[in-house]
């Protein structure tokens, strides 16, 4: 059983006035560097509420992007669903149903629509999977989108690791009989007041652009969760993604790693990382963020240092890392098809600034 006290930390989110606050879950191997053994048995156990639910429906999972994508897939892994995530990444030579997040710094949310329309036919129900799910109004969005677009009869869920929804919000759902499955039930009442009470007086330190020419290890069997896929098949990728990284890579036994992913990229870090917790490493991971989150220096604040980097992705684009430490080895997975070398240098600039010297970048492609 988890409590709201064990997963939620209150920070404060940096020049945003439609919410000032920002719920950063301590164990989820985001923002805050985790076991990830330990993520993967917090999404496994939300995977538990839904085991069984819905006995003889074709079940499609969809998980939003970022924060959430390596829960939706875990999920769809585990229940053995078809799965996409949305994304905010630009895919070459499809389109898009576009909705957004009214309180997000980055707003634009999107589905390929293509493949939500290849596969409605083999689908009774949509699951929407979030981190957390506060006043339920982005899926209702999309659900409207989708109830717009495509005039198949589809029932609808979500699946969130904390649910601060207030009694109207939930009223709203369940009206529309949109069932809520979650592990923790949060009140936001006193979040924002919480998030004034701190200083915002950590660390922000700003991009190192020098040249690093940190070398590249591309690792084959790519599937991008962007487009549609299953859960069996997601995990077959990885499991290929990790028997290459392994092979790349020779380690001691018992070292202390770190296994960071990219922004949406998330779940293959938390994979492989979870594969060296078996091999008897000590393990932490977390990932790169679009989020700018203020840091204070109060123990209790979840996030203390905040590095600013340049995306991996797009060079225009600022990306975030908090609370690095040293490691005996660092291993940087993404799926970023046309690396920025800037970005590269920046992050690894960041990496080596607090000790770390073994740093190897692996990218997911299709070779």
């Amino acid at each position: 059983m988890y409590t709201q006290e064990q997963l939620v930390g209150i920070a404060k989110r940096e020049n945003n006035s439609k919410r000032t606050y920002l719920v950063v879950n301590k164990e989820q191997g985001k923002h805050i560097p985790v076991s990830p053994k330990k993520a993967f048995a917090m999404f496994d156990a939300l995977a538990e509420k839904l085991q069984g639910a819905y006995e003889g429906e074709s079940l499609l999972l969809v998980g939003f992007a970022e924060t959430a994508t390596a829960i939706g897939a875990r999920l769809s892994i585990r229940l053995h669903t078809g799965y996409i995530q949305t994304t905010r990444e630009q895919i070459d030579g499809v389109s898009y149903l576009f909705f957004s997040e009214a309180h997000s710094h980055a707003t634009e949310q999107k589905l390929v629509r293509e493949d939500i329309r290849a596969v409605l036919d083999r689908i009774d129900r949509i699951v929407f999977v979030e981190d957390e799910v506060t006043t339920g109004n982005t899926i209702l969005n999309i659900i409207h989108i989708l109830e717009e677009t495509y005039p198949k009869n589809l029932r609808f869920s979500v699946a969130s690791l904390l649910n601060g929804m207030d009694e109207a919000a939930q009223k709203r759902y369940a009206d529309k009989q949109i069932s809520l499955h979650y592990l923790v039930k949060t009140s936001h009442g006193q979040y924002a007041k919480t998030a004034e009470s701190y200083t915002g007086n950590g660390n922000y330190i700003m991009p190192d652009t020098t040249e690093t020419k940190t070398p590249l290890i591309c690792v084959s069997s790519y599937i991008n969760a962007r487009r549609y896929t299953t859960g069996d098949l997601y995990a077959q990728a990885c499991h290929r993604l990790w028997d290459q990284m392994k092979e790349e890579i020779s380690w001691q036994g018992r070292e202390n790693i770190l296994v960071l992913g990219t922004e949406e990229c998330m779940y293959p870090a938390l994979f492989a990382g979870e594969r060296l917790e078996q091999c008897g490493n000590f393990v932490r991971c977390h990932a790169t963020t679009r989020s700018p989150i203020i840091v204070s220096k109060e123990e209790q604040y979840p996030l203390h240092e905040r590095f600013e980097l340049i995306s991996l992705y797009e060079e225009n684009r600022k990306t975030f890392l908090y609370d690095l430490k040293q490691y005996d080895r660092v291993w940087i997975v993404t799926d970023a098809e046309d690396l920025c070398e800037k970005g590269v240098d920046t992050l690894v600039n960041a990496l080596k600034s607090c000790g770390n010297r073994e740093i190897r970048l692996f990218r997911w492609c299709q070779l």
